[in-house]
């Protein structure tokens, strides 16, 4: 198995502080996220990594989705992302398992169309009558510009005026 570079030895050498602290059983600690995209944005943290233990972080996604519907239920938000950032590429920026829950409300961003899909710039707005598998760089009939890790935000910014 590759060495995942920086990773961390616990999740306790994690920058959480202690009083961010909302749950914690045997296998798992909730976390209120400390840069929050929205209010009630939580992580989900596996207190174990190894293959053996690999349950924990999917205990996490099932915990992170039940409190998600239990939210949209008990009218606190609208609707709710779950996801992960697994490795820098994917922009991982604490070396160690954890699962977001991201609680949406209506109107917090202009168009929420293509939710996680959004993560990679301009890829999230998709017509589903236009949508192809073989031609999804073309969205719409635009030509997209290229973008990589070095593409200034104001270039991309800019593009999409």
């Amino acid at each position: 198995m590759k060495d995942i570079e920086g990773r961390l030895r616990s999740y306790k050498d994690a920058p959480w502080p202690d009083e961010n602290i909302v749950f914690e059983n045997e296998n798992i600690v909730v976390y209120k996220d400390g840069y929050p995209v929205t209010e009630g944005h939580l992580l989900f943290v596996p207190k174990r990594t190894a293959v053996s233990h690999s349950l924990d972080i999917m205990r996490c996604f099932e915990m992170a989705y039940r409190q998600g519907t239990e939210g949209v239920e008990n009218g606190e938000w609208d609707a709710f992302n779950v996801g992960i950032n697994n490795g820098v590429a994917a922009g991982q920026s604490v070396m160690w398992p954890h699962v977001h829950l991201i609680p949406r409300r209506k109107g917090d961003t202009p168009n929420p169309k293509g939710g996680v899909r959004n993560v990679i710039p301009l890829k999230g707005n998709y017509d589903d009558a236009i949508f192809s598998c073989d031609d999804w760089e073309n969205e719409g009939g635009v030509t997209l510009p290229h973008v990589d890790d070095n593409t200034p935000r104001e270039e991309i910014d800019f593009w999409r005026d």
